[in-house]
C-alpha cells in the first residue's frame, strides 16, 4: 500500500477494502471488517478501527475477548456497553428499553442477540446512514463464507428488523436500508428425519454413557415433538400425571403458543428413573433436565452432550440433530392419518392455515395430544 495508508488496511479483489487484524489482534477478539470500496471513506473507517485497537492495546478500553471472558449474559454485556450517540448500537440499546422489546418471546430475543453478536463488531458504533450497499453486501458474504448460508440469512433478517425500529426512533430513514439491495438467499429447509428405533438407541446410549438427563430429554423430545429449546426449559410444574398418564403442558419459547405432549410408557420410565437418580425432588419452576454436573441444560451444553452421544452411537459423520425429532414426528402423524389441525395445534405452529382460530376455540387438551400420538403410531407402522 502507498504511504499514508492506514494500518491493517487491505484491498482485495473487486477493489473491496478490509480492515484485517493480525493473529495477535484476533486473539483479543477483533475480526476482519469490510470497509466498502477502496478510497477515502474506507480509509476513514480503517482509522476508526485502528483507534479502537489502540484503546484495547493500551488498556484504555477492554478488548472484545476480555469482555467475553467475564461470562456475562448477552443482556448484561449489552447493558454495560456504551455506544456513540446516533449509532446503530445506541438504537439497539434504546429499543431494548421499550415495551415492544419486553413483549418479544425469550427465544426471539435470543435470535436478536445472536445476530447482534455478529453485527456489533462491525456496525455497533457506526451511524446507520454511513452504511452503504457495498459494505453490507461484503459483510453478508463474509458471514456466509466463514460461518454458513443459514447464519448469513438470519443476520440480515435481524438487521432489516433492527433498521425498521431504528428508523421509527429517528436514527435513520426506513426506506434507506442498504440491505434491501442485497439478495438475502435462505438456506434450503432441512429434511432429515429419524426413526423410532434410532431415537431409542440414542436414549439408551446416553444412559449407558452416564448422560441420564440427556437420555430422559431425548425420550421426551421424541414423544412430545417439542423443540430442543422447549424441552430443556421444561419445569417440574409442567408435568401432569393425574388421569391422563404422563403429559407435558407448556408454551413454545418462540411464540408463547400453548403446546402439549404425551409420554409413552418407555419414556415415562426413562424420566422417572432419571428423576430418581437426581436424589432431590423437583418442585415448581425447577428445571427438569440437567447435565452430569447437576446444572440445568443450556443451549450449548445440551447440543454438546447430544453430539457426543450421537457420535458414539452413529459415528462422527452423522449430522442429524435433536431438532429433527420434531419433523420426524410430523411425518409419522401425517402418514398415520392425523389431521393437519390436530398436528398443528399439538406442535404449536401454523402447519394448518386455521391454526390461530383452532387454538382460540379448542384449548390444548389431552384428547388432541392423544389423537396425534395415535396417528404417529399408525404412521410409524406404515413407515416400517
Amino acid at each position: 500500500m502507498g504511504r499514508g495508508t492506514p494500518r491493517h488496511y487491505k484491498v482485495k479483489r473487486n477493489n473491496r477494502a478490509f480492515w484485517e487484524p493480525t493473529a495477535a489482534m484476533k486473539a483479543l477478539g477483533f475480526v476482519s471488517v469490510p470497509l466498502g470500496p477502496a478510497g477515502p471513506d474506507a480509509f476513514r473507517l480503517a482509522e476508526e478501527w485502528n483507534s479502537r485497537w489502540d484503546d484495547a492495546r493500551t488498556g484504555r478500553q477492554p478488548s472484545p475477548a476480555a469482555t467475553a471472558t467475564e461470562n456475562l449474559s448477552p443482556e448484561r454485556a449489552e447493558a454495560l456497553t456504551i455506544y456513540k450517540p446516533g449509532s446503530l448500537g445506541a438504537a439497539f440499546k434504546e429499543y431494548r428499553t421499550t415495551a415492544e422489546w419486553a413483549a418479544k418471546a425469550p427465544r426471539t430475543r435470543e435470535d436478536w442477540f445472536r445476530a447482534w453478536k455478529r453485527i456489533k463488531p462491525v456496525f455497533g458504533d457506526v451511524k446507520p446512514s454511513a452504511v452503504i450497499l457495498q459494505t453490507i453486501s461484503a459483510f453478508r458474504q463474509m458471514i456466509e463464507t466463514n460461518v454458513s448460508l443459514r447464519e448469513a440469512h438470519r443476520v440480515i433478517k435481524i438487521w432489516r428488523a433492527l433498521w425498521k425500529v431504528a428508523a421509527a426512533m429517528g436514527y435513520c430513514r426506513r426506506d434507506a436500508d442498504p440491505s434491501l439491495g442485497v439478495r438475502n438467499v435462505a438456506a434450503k429447509g432441512r429434511n432429515e428425519t429419524w426413526i423410532e428405533g434410532e431415537a431409542v438407541r440414542l436414549a439408551k446410549r446416553a444412559w449407558r454413557m452416564g448422560y441420564y438427563g440427556l437420555a430422559a430429554a431425548i425420550a421426551t423430545g421424541w414423544d412430545t415433538q417439542l423443540s430442543p429449546g422447549d424441552v430443556r426449559n421444561l419445569r417440574a410444574s409442567q408435568l401432569a400425571t393425574a388421569g391422563h398418564g404422563d403429559l407435558f403442558f407448556t408454551e413454545r419459547g418462540k411464540t408463547g403458543t400453548p403446546v402439549g405432549g404425551a409420554l409413552s410408557k418407555r419414556s415415562a420410565w426413562a424420566l422417572s428413573s432419571y428423576l430418581a437418580r437426581l436424589g432431590v425432588e423437583l418442585h415448581g419452576d425447577a428445571f427438569i433436565f440437567r447435565n452430569r454436573s447437576g446444572q440445568p441444560y443450556s443451549k450449548d451444553t445440551l447440543g454438546d452432550d447430544f453430539r457426543d452421544v450421537r457420535a458414539a452411537e452413529f459415528g462422527e459423520s452423522e449430522r442429524r440433530t435433536m431438532a429433527d425429532f420434531r419433523r420426524s414426528g410430523a411425518v409419522e402423524a401425517i402418514v398415520g392419518g392425523g389431521t393437519a389441525e390436530a398436528l398443528s395445534h399439538a406442535m404449536g405452529n401454523t402447519l394448518s392455515a386455521s391454526n390461530a382460530l383452532f387454538a382460540t376455540y379448542v384449548p390444548v387438551n389431552p384428547e388432541t395430544i392423544r389423537e396425534v400420538t395415535a396417528a404417529r403410531r399408525r404412521g410409524r407402522a406404515k413407515l416400517r
